[in-house]
């Protein structure tokens, strides 16, 4: 399972009166990701009727291409950014059903 590919869906929800700060993290670490090893697609979603509610749709390579990631510089500097601005996040790590 290690070398298939991994999907994750990261489900984010902000503090209504963070909202412009974490959108703004959030689309910066669009570009950075994008070009880091075993990044298929990192999709950043808001959702229309709960505007505080973000959703990234990810594919990699691999889980320890992922794994990478989320040990990233810019992903330290993002959570540290955004230190107390985020009510919750849900991540699921998802295979394919083929």
């Amino acid at each position: 399972m290690e070398n298939k590919k991994l999907t994750i869906v990261a489900k984010i929800l902000v503090k209504p009166e963070k909202l412009e700060l974490v959108k703004r993290e959030l689309i910066k670490l669009i570009d950075l990701t994008k070009t880091e090893e075993g990044c298929i697609n990192y999709d950043l979603h808001q959702d229309n009727q709960e505007k505080n509610l973000f959703i990234f749709y990810e594919n990699w390579e691999s889980r320890a291409l992922w794994q990478m990631h989320m040990n990233s510089k810019h992903l330290a500097e993002f959570q540290k950014v955004t230190d107390g601005a985020i009510a919750k996040v849900i991540l699921n790590e998802m295979t394919q059903v083929e």
